[in-house]
């Protein structure tokens, strides 16, 4: 058994991967659902290509909760209007044309729900980019203007049932309740995961993941 399959990555999407990479620094997103698996396919690709790849996710720019306070969007964390993406899409140009030096990229820190300046380097002999979230591919002002800067862009999907239970094991993980999990995925996740089903057909590769 090749160390590519053993990253649990199929040789198809290893070979694309590296054909991006040939062309110089690539930027591969993958988007899909809340909990379709996106992070895991992420971190099985940089795991396959070791030191060339780095991950940098779309979810380090969720607002603080105190601004989503001031908005009044605390309960729907996680739609499209609750990240700053403006500074996202300014990440990616710097992402795309300083290839020469170090670009930070933040974090989202799920144990504690907030963003973390700098916690992400990519380095010159970073070749991939793999960026990761929900709405990658979404037709909305400002979301718009992140496709164009995509090499490519991947969809993940997989059975349902499967994601949603992710999502509620995800949530009580860091602190809440059963309940309020389950009630917070069937709800807010949901409407998230439905926006995002629009996006499918946009993306140039689908991927079914368990």
């Amino acid at each position: 058994m090749s160390s590519d399959v053993e990253a649990g990555v199929d040789q198809h999407l290893l070979d694309r991967t590296r054909a991006l990479m040939g062309r110089g620094r690539a930027i591969l997103g993958i988007t899909g659902a809340p909990g379709a698996g996106k992070s895991t396919l992420a971190e099985r690709l940089v795991v396959a290509l070791e030191a060339e790849a780095v991950v940098v996710p779309m979810d380090g720019f969720h607002l603080h909760d105190e601004e989503l306070a001031r908005l009044g969007r605390s309960g729907r964390k996680g739609a499209p209007d609750t990240f700053d993406v403006a500074g996202y899409v300014a990440l990616l140009h710097r992402l795309r044309h300083e290839t020469h030096h170090v670009v930070y990229a933040p974090r989202f820190d799920r144990s504690r729900e907030e963003s973390v300046a700098g916690a992400i380097a990519v380095r010159p002999e970073h070749r991939l980019v793999v960026t990761e979230g929900n709405y990658l591919l979404l037709d909305a002002p400002g979301w718009s203007e992140v496709r164009p800067l995509l090499d490519e862009s991947w969809f993940v999907e997989g059975d349902e049932q499967t994601r949603f239970s992710r999502l509620v094991r995800r949530h009580v993980e860091h602190g809440k309740p059963l309940s309020l999990a389950e009630r917070w995925v069937a709800e807010s996740d949901q409407a998230n995961a439905d926006l995002v089903a629009g996006t499918r057909a946009a993306a140039d590769v689908l991927v079914e993941i368990d």
